[in-house]
């Protein structure tokens, strides 16, 4: 389904079920453009479950895990995200590090990232490495932290980055004496706070915030219900307006009669499939419908890109091509 939000927000649609991937494309009237397509695999370990973006990571022992992953299933897809500003040009990527879910079964739940994450800008040659330093019982340092630098195409350090990824970030130019890669300044940061640059803050989280996972304001408010949208928009699911209801019984009775909906379609099309296949006919795979996969210009990988349609048919209110998903 699509998740709105006003000015024109993003369409987002999942564009393939096994495995689960997803695309989304939003246009912002400052000029800017966000797209990418995203899959992911999951590990469980017991304690924890471990979510990880298929493609080419850098990190540690999660990471390695998930490259396994994305050679189960082989794909020149590596779920990288776009962010390009129009008026500068300036192209940026990235991709995303593992989540784990800790005390999964026993104890009060708590989430951490791990990981290294490298922001290219593809005009001018400039890096970020960002590192999501994993929890350690052990270590003094703060929980959820994160580091950074940012190089120039010569590999020279000019800026440092230090914060967490759940509260907020600040920047830190490198002193001019710190050496040609800045080493000095990497080790010092608290040295310079006459150069910090607050990057990010978070905002006040709501009123017993505690009660309802910790979302943000933003968060709480994604799946409420608006009109005109899509048939397919997930906000339109039954089982999910039940379960926001209270209504849980329902609700449940409700998502197993869509997941067998889903078993039968899918079914449904393998047998056209099988029987094109046996007679020799063309047959037209299933395809997602704003959605299209191609081969990235600048990454050369092939992802789910928009093309079009969705803000047409809204507008139109002509809701004809999508399928009957619920």
């Amino acid at each position: 389904g699509c998740c709105e939000r006003a000015e024109r927000p993003p369409p987002s649609l999942q564009v393939s079920h096994h495995p689960p991937a997803a695309a989304h494309h939003a246009d912002s009237k400052h000029g800017w453009t966000l797209r990418q397509e995203i899959k992911i695999t999951s590990k469980f370990r017991g304690k924890y479950l471990s979510i990880m973006p298929l493609g080419e990571l850098r990190g540690g022992t999660g990471l390695r895990r998930a490259r396994k992953a994305a050679m189960r299933w082989p794909s020149p897809h590596s779920g990288t995200i776009h962010c390009v500003f129009h008026a500068s040009g300036n192209h940026y990527t990235w991709k995303k590090v593992t989540t784990t879910v800790h005390n999964i079964i026993v104890g009060k739940l708590w989430i951490d990232q791990s990981g290294e994450i490298e922001i290219v800008n593809h005009k001018t040659g400039d890096k970020c490495n960002l590192k999501f330093v994993p929890y350690s019982y052990f270590s003094r340092d703060v929980a959820r932290k994160v580091t950074g630098e940012v190089m120039d195409p010569a590999g020279k350090v000019h800026f440092l980055l230090l914060g967490t990824w759940d509260e907020k970030m600040d920047c830190y130019k490198v002193a001019a004496g710190s050496g040609d890669n800045g080493a000095e300044g990497r080790q010092r940061p608290h040295e310079a706070e006459e150069s910090r640059v607050p990057l990010w803050k978070r905002n006040q989280l709501p009123k017993y915030a505690e009660n309802m996972y910790y979302f943000s304001e933003l968060a709480l408010t994604l799946n409420a219900p608006e009109s005109g949208t899509a048939p397919t928009d997930s906000r339109r699911r039954p089982d999910q307006r039940l379960m926001e209801n209270g209504r849980w019984d329902e609700a449940n009775a409700e998502k197993q009669r869509l997941e067998e909906k889903q078993r039968l379609a899918r079914k449904r099309r393998e047998a056209e499939a099988a029987r094109a296949t046996e007679d020799g006919a063309p047959y037209d795979p299933y395809k997602p419908l704003w959605f299209e996969r191609k081969k990235d210009p600048v990454t050369q990988e092939l992802a789910h890109v928009y093309r079009g349609g969705y803000w047409e048919s809204k507008e139109k209110q002509d809701w004809s091509g999508c399928p009957d998903i619920f």
